[in-house]
């Protein structure tokens, strides 16, 4: 039976590092590779060392599910690797935001990531891994970032209790919960909405090909949640202490030194 890679938001950041990273793996058969930008996913395909399926979809729409579950369906694979990593944020006010951007946003983030990983885990056997793209933004409430830390909180506690679940099959679910990456869409995206230039510096920022390779082995090694820098890990730490209240004065302290 051909093993496959499943990898949302392949058409740039984090998405496209694990498929190019998964393409080269061992008892990996094909990368099925989702996004919506179809050019991007075409011009990757060429780049991998293994056949790939492009799948140009938008996961909000609730046709883009149901035409990936009729293709698992027809195509007879296993689900080696899941990796959800389609999303987006968004800096500023709530207000300066509004609801149409915060209501795609939690379904992308939120909706869109937990109904394909139960669409996906019957296709999962023993050693199959599930990996979502949270954020150490999930680890507090953020003024400014109000809806995206919440998304990603949403994400992370789906996945150590998904993890629970599944374990006794064999599978393992791995929220990652990266710092600012610097060389990605993400920040210029998220910035679109911040009027007010609140988030000026992003210091210590890490790089996608780091995370990528770093999150991949922590899956591999079975964590449940992994911070793949050291600005994730401490702030991972810190808030095991602090109360929120706390780390909220700490988040605004900290976006005003950083700018």
């Amino acid at each position: 039976m051909k093993r496959i890679a499943l990898v949302t938001g392949a058409s740039s950041g984090l998405g496209r590092e694990f498929a190019r990273l998964l393409a080269k793996k061992s008892g990996v058969d094909e990368v099925w590779l989702v996004a919506r930008r179809r050019e991007r996913l075409e011009a990757l395909s060429r780049e991998l060392a293994l056949p790939a399926r492009i799948l140009a979809l938008d996961l909000t729409a609730g046709e883009s599910l149901t035409q990936i579950a009729a293709l698992l369906q027809e195509s007879g694979v296993t689900v080696a690797y899941l990796v959800n990593a389609a999303g987006f944020g968004r800096i500023g006010m709530a207000e300066d935001i509004g609801p149409g951007v915060t209501g795609r946003m939690v379904d992308l983030n939120c909706r869109a990531a937990a109904e394909l990983t139960e669409l996906v885990l019957p296709y999962m056997t023993k050693g199959s891994h599930v990996i979502e793209i949270a954020s150490c933004a999930a680890f507090q409430p953020i003024p400014y970032l109000a809806a995206y830390a919440a998304s990603k909180a949403f994400l992370l506690s789906y996945s150590r209790a998904l993890a629970a679940e599944v374990s006794s099959r064999g599978i393992s679910v791995t929220a990652v919960c990266p710092y600012w990456i610097r060389d990605t869409e993400f920040i210029s995206v998220a910035k679109q909405t911040d009027k007010a230039g609140l988030f000026k510096g992003f210091p210590f920022s890490t790089t996608q090909k780091a995370v990528a390779r770093r999150s991949l082995w922590a899956a591999e090694h079975g964590f449940t949640v992994f911070t793949p820098d050291p600005i994730s890990t401490l702030h991972r730490l810190v808030t095991v202490i602090l109360p929120h209240s706390w780390m909220i004065a700490l988040s605004n302290l900290w976006r005003k030194i950083a700018a």
